[in-house]
């Protein structure tokens, strides 16, 4: 009970956080260049065809993906059949594999802070890109255990977004580091802390808690 408790908190929170995100995105469909984070970059780089396609695509899709992403894991959709899971799975890794990820390695091209920013987000969209791919392969495969703790480590890239906020948030107003020091730490605190946070878990049974308490039906119908 404990466990879906928490669970249950973490999906509203998540919802609630895909929510902010959708008011801070819609301001950028103007189209105008001097707003928000886009007032970081260089008029070099705002009339860049190429960053401006990578950030309207990545703004977009990541926030379609982090909806799909967390509707794969409440129970009761998986509960209503295999075909709504599958479609809504397909959405997720279509969007992640073809879209949000490719569009995330042009806007690392174009990343604040130099190399290092650069190296991280890059290397963040290549394990998001290969942890998508590799649940995807597993369920084609019928593999569910590895489905499952693969979507698992795949959503935990997503989040990366929300970590990102919240970690810069904490750093610079609870332990008062500057600027650049928190913008560092936290474009590869985001991610590999995720997937250091989501391998804990798996170790004490996430993904076999998914199979055995949200999908036995689910798991059954794919199979046969």
């Amino acid at each position: 009970m404990l466990r879906k408790i928490v669970l249950f908190l973490a999906a509203a929170f998540i919802a609630a956080f895909a929510g902010l995100m959708l008011t801070k995105t819609l301001p950028y469909y103007t189209f105008e260049k001097g707003i928000n984070f886009l007032t970081t970059k260089s008029d070099e780089t705002n009339d860049n065809p190429f960053f401006r396609l990578g950030f309207y695509v990545h703004i977009t899709t990541s926030l379609v993906v982090l909806v799909l992403g967390l509707l794969q894991f409440l129970p009761v959709l998986a509960r209503r059949g295999p075909g709504l899971h599958r479609q809504l799975g397909k959405g997720y890794v279509i969007g992640i594999l073809a879209l949000a990820a490719p569009s995330g390695l042009i806007l690392a091209r174009f990343a604040n802070g130099g190399l290092a920013a650069q190296v991280g987000f890059t290397l963040q969209c290549l394990v998001w890109w290969g942890c998508t791919w590799r649940a995807y392969q597993a369920a084609r495969q019928r593999q569910w255990s590895l489905h499952v703790d693969w979507m698992l480590r795949s959503f935990a890239v997503t989040l990366a977004a929300l970590a990102l906020r919240g970690e810069s948030y904490v750093m610079y107003y609870v332990f008062e580091t500057k600027p650049i020091e928190t913008y560092l730490t936290v474009t590869w605190l985001s991610w590999v802390g995720n997937l250091i946070g989501m391998e804990i878990l798996l170790e004490t049974g996430l993904g076999r808690y998914f199979l055995r308490e949200f999908m036995p039906e689910l798991r059954s119908k794919l199979a046969a």
